[in-house]
């Protein structure tokens, strides 16, 4: 397995991935020293001491127990330790460097490299080097990524080539972890997994009280940690700690053995908002209430109310039909009609009233026009976070992570408002499309979080690329207010572990999580190297499981047996299917145990990182604790 992009966090994990997890022989092609390795900066450095300091002051005063950072090893998620990788130093990704790292002989190539085109330019040149190559490329471009992979799987069967081995994935640590950074901000919605138009949902349940029956799930995906609310444990970051972990996968007897425990539940799999029809303004994304305002349309009310007076006085006075009288109103209020000098005085008294009328109509036409200009004008800009907003999720930085968390969480229909320091930023133009408040400012200074109404937010997700904002921010929203949830994107994962135990002793009736991305996509990209579909990943507090589409063909454990008989609890579970002979085509999640697999047949499974390895290894692994 060959590694490109050795200057990311992602290549890294992933070679430990593929080395720990799937006990692979991995190349690790990296740039020369000192270019392009992430480390921060002396003035960083300074202010993260800086934050880490107050971060124990607050501790000292508030815990009353030291750092309360808890004791407990473990190695994070269950990964074991191998050799460190080959290395390759290579300025540029080339041809040579590509032979270098031995890609002609090589199973699978992974380009994640954080430049979009220099993946393309590698997968080109990779793919001529070695037709019967595996690819996984890292693309933040979704549309560019569907074509790639249409042109380099089209490229294989042009050349007569097991289109089976020398696939193409293209993914996006971005799509990969924005659902669980999504779900960690809002801990009372669901968990999900999105990928090529299938939504995975799963949703935690407590512990049911004495006597009462837990609803039931299409699947168990897991039982809770037995220490999940221990301030001082970690299940909320991405090492481990002291305690029992998750257990994924349990069967029946394990549940039921296991009554104090909360589980992960798979409940829905399939999205059930629905999209608006669209109306008159919605491609600038304006609603029809919001063209005129309140005042005005009072005031059109009033003038209505007028006329309907004045016809009902013609109509008594003068007599009448209705609509005779109404006509003749309206040619008296726009001055169009001849004067009634002739005419009784109750007419001549209605004639001049409806004149005044007709007066006040002209600035209330001309409010109007302004007011429907001004509206379409800001139809395009970005809203403000309006006055009476509650229980939101303020969103720190519209990067290529948050604006996919944005997404995320307006498919939810959760209320977000966003916080950017840059007004270019790649999210701005999401968020002034979906008419998501925003606030366009440094969090650092005071006053932009309180734009945001971070005091009545619901959570804080804070997903900006340098630390010390992030940290920074969280400080400052749990001074404001300690009960606040927060969810911290952090690239350092000692330094997340320290900051989420740290937060957590200090304020232990709070939720914190620590998130790291490189982390978080890690196992997809693996799981795709060896050759898998994956669909998504789900985090499980420090653990991780994986969804994959597999073909029951391909998989000699699957074919002729049951879908009882398939399930391995702990390694994997099968929970969708699609029939070869179903009537419709689809995926089912109802599932008949007793049902035998087809060779024809597709399943969708949930399977521990460990347990897709010995499902589809390629030679015996050592047995697992």
């Amino acid at each position: 397995m060959v590694v490109c992009g050795g200057g990311e966090a992602l290549a890294h994990r992933l070679a430990a991935e593929l080395r720990g997890v799937y006990g692979e022989q991995v190349v690790l092609v990296v740039p020369p020293a000192g270019g392009g390795e992430r480390s921060p900066s002396p003035t960083g450095r300074a202010r993260t001491t800086a934050l880490l300091g107050r971060i124990t002051a607050v501790v000292s005063r508030t815990a009353g127990n030291g750092n309360g950072s808890g004791t407990g090893g473990g190695s994070g998620g269950g990964e074991a330790e191998g050799p460190v990788p080959r290395t390759v130093e290579a300025a540029e990704i080339g041809d040579d460097a590509l032979i270098d790292a031995g890609v002609p002989q090589a199973g699978a190539l992974a380009l994640v490299h954080d430049d979009d085109e220099t993946n393309i330019r590698a997968a080109l040149a990779a793919r001529r080097l070695n037709p019967r190559l595996r690819l996984v490329i890292r693309l933040y471009n979704r549309k560019l990524g569907q074509h790639l992979e249409e042109l380099l799987d089209q490229a294989a069967a042009v050349a007569g080539l097991d289109t089976t081995d020398a696939t193409v994935t293209v993914l996006s640590d971005a799509d990969t972890a924005a659902p669980a950074l999504a779900a960690t901000a809002v801990a009372g919605t669901s968990k999900v997994v999105h990928a090529d138009g299938l939504l995975l949902r799963a949703v935690e349940r407590t512990p049911p009280e004495p006597g009462d029956v837990a609803p039931r799930g299409l699947a168990t995906l897991a039982l809770l940690s037995a220490t999940a609310n221990d301030p001082a444990g970690a299940e909320g970051s991405d090492e481990s700690g002291g305690g029992a972990g998750p257990r994924l996968l349990p069967d029946d007897d394990a549940v039921a053995a296991a009554p104090g425990r909360g589980a992960l539940v798979l409940e829905a799999v399939s999205y059930s908002g629905s999209a608006p029809p669209p109306g008159f303004l919605a491609g600038r994304g304006v609603p029809l209430r919001q063209l005129f305002s309140r005042r005005l349309r009072w005031s059109v009310a009033g003038f209505a109310a007028a006329v309907l007076g004045l016809a009902i006085a013609s109509i008594v006075t003068a007599g009448g039909s209705p609509l005779h009288a109404t006509y003749l109103t309206l040619l008296d209020l726009f001055t169009i009609n001849d004067p009634a000098t002739e005419g009784p005085m109750s007419r001549q008294i209605l004639q001049l009233l409806a004149g005044l009328i007709g007066l006040l109509l002209l600035p209330i036409l001309f409010a109007a026009v302004l007011e429907a200009l001004g509206t379409f004008r800001t139809a395009s800009s970005l809203r403000r976070p309006p006055r009476g907003l509650s229980g939101h999720v303020v969103l720190l930085g519209l990067g290529k992570i948050g604006t996919r968390v944005l997404a995320r969480l307006r498919e939810l229909d959760i209320p977000v408002v966003c916080v950017e320091a840059d007004p270019e930023a790649r999210g701005i133009s999401l968020a002034r499309r979906l008419r998501v408040p925003t606030v366009i400012g440094d969090v650092t200074e005071e006053g932009v979080l309180e734009a945001a109404k971070i005091h009545r937010a619901h959570a804080l997700l804070a997903v900006t690329s340098a630390d010390t904002i992030n940290l920074e921010a969280a400080l400052y929203a749990r001074s404001v207010r300690p009960d606040l949830r927060v969810a911290l994107r952090l690239y350092d994962d000692a330094f997340a572990t320290a900051v989420y135990r740290t937060l957590r002793a200090a304020h232990p009736g709070a939720l914190t999580r620590s998130r790291s991305v490189s982390t978080l996509a890690a196992p997809a990209f693996a799981g795709a190297m060896m050759g898998r579909q994956i669909l998504g990943a789900l985090p499980v507090e420090r653990s991780v499981l994986l969804f994959a589409a597999l073909d029951v063909s391909l998989q000699p454990q699957l074919t002729g047996r049951t879908v009882a008989e398939v399930f391995r609890p702990g390694a994997w579970r099968v929970v969708a299917l699609e029939r070869s002979s179903g009537a419709e085509p689809g995926l089912e999640w109802d599932l008949d145990p007793q049902y035998v697999l087809r060779p024809q047949d597709r399943v969708v499974l949930a399977a521990t990182r460990q347990g897709l390895a010995e499902l589809l290894a390629r030679r015996p692994l050592p047995a697992r604790p």
